[in-house]
């Protein structure tokens, strides 16, 4: 239990930027956030049987439009709704099979929660001191944009499209 509260009391000094993160990639080996300096990130939670799943299709497209300006990174979750029942197996075949997904996929993690990862716990707390809402993730879906300097930006709701006037201008920086 004392590990747990050190753990926590020293959390935000363990993670100054989203750079400090290295997580399970879905196909295995590990996404080095380090090497997208110099880019804007979009980091998403996914679920596969979900009312908001086709926008996949919307990021993958918005992906392509942005290569080499902007990394999108998606986190399937299984939080809401048990919408992401599947393996990290599962999850990949489905996103290559129906909406051909190339941008980076994280493996299967929980966004909330006692359980959160880490990088959703960063998210949260940031998004919670810079006075971004939604404060904490509320369904899949969620969009957490960072600036070419590892900063968190901005937060879009679950069902905000990527291709929606605020999403772009953050995109461009306008």
């Amino acid at each position: 239990m004392f590990k747990i509260f050190l753990l926590s009391a020293l959390f935000p000094f363990l993670f100054g930027n989203v750079y400090d993160f290295k997580v399970d990639a879905i196909e295995g080996g590990k996404i080095d956030f380090s090497k997208y300096k110099g880019k804007k990130i979009l980091i998403v939670n996914t679920a596969s049987a979900c009312g908001n799943t086709p926008q996949y299709a919307e990021l993958e497209k918005l992906y392509k439009q942005y290569h080499g300006k902007l990394v999108i990174v998606g986190f399937p979750a299984n939080n809401f709704g048990g919408q992401e029942p599947g393996s990290n197996a599962e999850i990949k075949a489905f996103c290559t099979k129906e909406y051909a997904v190339t941008f980076p996929m994280a493996a299967k993690i929980s966004v909330k929660g006692s359980d959160i990862h880490p990088i959703y716990k960063w998210l949260t707390e940031e998004a919670k001191a810079k006075q971004l809402a939604p404060e904490e993730v509320t369904w899949n879906f969620q969009k957490y944009l960072l600036n070419e300097k590892g900063e968190l930006i901005a937060v879009f709701k679950p069902r905000t499209s990527v291709f929606s006037p605020e999403v772009t201008a953050a995109i461009e920086g306008k």
